[in-house]
């Protein structure tokens, strides 16, 4: 997908989401007490805890840096046709019709293609979407692969017709992380903007108190 295509894209999803709330700003009394979330509650979850990798800055990040903050994160890779900046256009429409709550939700963008994704193409990319508002995290193909594993990404090659043309199959989905860094959400992709929408503004009205698990 070119920046052109990326940028129409992000303005006809910022028209939807605009449209499907109203053209409303969220405000923290927005949302009633224990309102049930759109996507996949995985509150109590033992599994993706932990994200060891280097920003496109260069900088060493870990979930902890950003406590405090409603975080998504979502795994995929520049060359990704239509899933990828599908995604990360939609959470950049959304994060533009929360208005000023839009700035306490930190996006990270992890590459599971570190072979082609360096940090620099990996900075102009996140700055078609939302510039400083979206991070990216990239790592070695160690780093990479424990990475996944402990967030319960698949991903795999795809061979192309050339050695540097192949895709990759990837799982499709975001994570929802709370302000305490606990994480809280599944977003599936193609669930829409209004429902990642409704889900940020649950997670943006609690405070960083303790959560009960949800029971398995």
């Amino acid at each position: 997908m070119t920046l052109s295509r990326r940028h129409a894209l992000l303005a006809s999803l910022s028209t939807l989401t605009l449209a499907a709330c109203d053209g409303q700003v969220f405000k923290s009394g927005d949302v009633p007490a224990h309102a049930p979330f759109k996507g996949i509650d995985i509150t109590g979850a033992t599994y993706a805890r932990e994200l060891h990798l280097t920003d496109m800055n260069g900088q060493p990040r870990t979930l902890a840096d950003f406590k405090g903050k409603v975080v998504v994160v979502f795994f995929g890779y520049v060359q990704c046709p239509d899933v990828c900046p599908t995604t990360l256009a939609e959470l950049a429409a959304v994060k533009q019709q929360l208005g000023e709550a839009g700035k306490e939700v930190q996006s990270i963008f992890v590459t599971v293609d570190p072979e082609r994704d360096t940090p620099e193409i990996l900075k102009a990319y996140m700055g078609s979407f939302g510039g400083s508002d979206f991070l990216a995290l990239h790592g070695t193909p160690e780093e990479t692969a424990a990475a996944a594993k402990e967030f319960k990404i698949f991903y795999a090659k795809v061979p192309g017709k050339t050695a540097s043309s192949y895709t990759i199959d990837h799982t499709a989905g975001s994570y929802l992380f709370d302000r305490a860094g606990r994480v809280r959400v599944f977003s599936r992709y193609g669930a829409g903007p209004e429902a990642l929408a409704a889900d940020l503004k649950i997670l943006l009205a609690e405070k960083a108190v303790s959560v009960a698990p949800r029971p398995y």
